[in-house]
């Protein structure tokens, strides 16, 4: 069987996927004094990570921080997700959670820095619900209602990522995942758990804006 889409056959001969896309995009190599970051300007390939000298301190307190943001949360977080994984060493922390905005940009690097350093790991995501527009370029604070997931394991994980795919594709374009709690419901099979300490969440919000009875009335919906 033979075929063509845009132009290109099925019964190519096999060519390495990075050899592929560099011809397509007639891109040069890396330049003189790549120093192995995410940028396409700097490198094709990250670095393996090195972690530096760590010193955990030997009083510390049993505490985990579990709503954590990498600088792949625009805006709003400002860390590398290694510099994240090195404080909280630094710090003492037990274990550390990110969770970035409506995505696992960060979590692969976050993984191998956390490995390197023994550090204890939740993959979790800031879910953006009911969201009607992009956020306007520049500004700071997050549109929408926010819940926070953190995933049980590598079911919860996959249950989450696949619920984080199909909110950018109902979205149809950058920046406008859509999502809402009945599709949460239906998707999560026990698999995640829901905190609600998000200032941007329906608790918080209505503890602030209408009180205790308000924010009761929201942690039941939940």
């Amino acid at each position: 069987m033979f075929g063509t889409v845009g132009g290109v056959g099925w019964r190519n001969p096999p060519i390495p996927w990075s050899t592929f896309e560099r011809q397509l995009s007639d891109a040069p190599g890396p330049p003189v004094g790549a120093d192995g970051g995410d940028s396409p300007a700097w490198s094709r390939h990250r670095h393996a990570y090195q972690a530096p000298a760590l010193t955990r301190p030997t009083a510390t307190t049993a505490y985990a921080e579990l709503h954590c943001h990498s600088n792949f949360s625009f805006l709003d977080g400002a860390s590398h997700p290694e510099e994240l994984v090195e404080e909280a060493v630094r710090l003492g922390l037990e274990a550390l959670a990110l969770t970035d905005h409506d995505g696992f940009y960060g979590v692969v690097r976050f993984a191998e820095a956390a490995r390197a350093v023994g550090l204890p790991t939740v993959f979790g995501a800031e879910v953006t619900l009911g969201l009607t527009r992009r956020r306007p370029p520049g500004q700071a604070d997050p549109v929408g209602e926010h819940l926070l997931i953190l995933a049980r394991g590598p079911e919860g994980y996959a249950r989450l990522s696949r619920t984080l795919a199909e909110a950018h594709l109902r979205g149809g374009k950058k920046g406008l995942p859509r999502t809402d709690l009945a599709a949460l419901s239906e998707q999560h099979g026990g698999a995640w758990q829901v905190l609600t300490g998000c200032r941007k969440g329906a608790v918080a919000a209505a503890l602030v804006a209408e009180g205790p009875a308000a924010a009761a009335r929201q942690l039941a919906r939940l």
